[in-house]
């Protein structure tokens, strides 16, 4: 019996060590975690944290404080609010975004830990009636850029602008630079339609990146949600918030 419980300690502890180490944060996951906490966060950005979890994406998205990023399409900032700080010291954010639009974000600018972050007009616009982006000619006005972030956007384009976005954002790339893309899931092979236009088939858009020349490097489910079962439009209160949605991260080749 004392045997028994000997082993079933030994077991119970070494659960634990490995719960810890696994637990443990990299120095870049401190540094998000530390942005998360600063006070230009506002209630709004907080309470997607557990749902979008910066902490864990940015790591596998493979982002690092001295990095030239470029964040497409930023929308209201969620994501920009945790770049710039990360960024920083070393790196240098870049938000492509209409000029009007990034007018907007003069007041975060001017904000502490933003001096990383820097404007970067593109020629983009809203179209009411199809419901999405329009991209006029599009040049992100750099070579050396070591990332690119394309977040929930990618759906927001027909296939030709689509392939004008990709072209950018290989053409702005260094060798070895990354490409990320996280967008709501569509099954694959099914036709887009009204209630599924803000989801995208992630095979499709594999092939798609590919063929603007980049690798497709890595893939997760760190957003995989099982009770989304794919058939609705992503605002509905049934899954709006708890959307099944797929994270690649594609190269450009060395």
């Amino acid at each position: 019996m004392k045997k028994t419980k000997l082993l079933l300690a030994i077991a119970a502890l070494s659960a634990s060590t490995s719960f810890f180490a696994k637990a443990e944060l990299t120095p870049v996951q401190k540094h998000v975690q530390l942005a998360m906490k600063m006070e230009h966060r506002d209630e709004a950005d907080t309470k997607r944290d557990r749902n979008r979890n910066p902490i864990a994406a940015l790591e596998f998205f493979g982002l690092k404080p001295d990095m030239k990023v470029i964040e497409f399409a930023p929308g209201n900032g969620w994501y920009t609010k945790i770049l710039a700080p990360v960024l920083e010291d070393k790196g240098e954010l870049h938000l492509a975004y209409p000029e009007k639009w990034l007018a907007g974000f003069d007041p975060l600018l001017k904000k502490e830990g933003f001096k990383s972050a820097n404007k970067l007009p593109i020629d983009l616009d809203w179209n009411n009636e199809e419901r999405r982006y329009s991209l006029g000619k599009l040049n992100f006005a750099m070579k050396d850029a070591d990332m690119v972030l394309n977040i929930r956007e990618y759906h927001n384009f027909n296939l030709e602008d689509k392939s004008k976005l990709n072209k950018a954002a290989f053409d702005s790339l260094k060798p070895g630079g990354k490409y990320v893309i996280v967008d709501h899931t569509r099954r694959h092979m099914e036709q887009e339609t009204k209630e599924l236009g803000r989801r995208e088939d992630p095979v499709q858009v594999i092939l798609e990146v590919q063929a603007a020349g980049f690798i497709l490097e890595d893939s997760s489910d760190m957003f995989f949600r099982p009770d989304d079962q794919l058939r609705y439009e992503v605002g509905r209160k049934t899954v709006t918030g708890n959307t099944d949605r797929f994270s690649l991260v594609f190269k450009k080749p060395e």
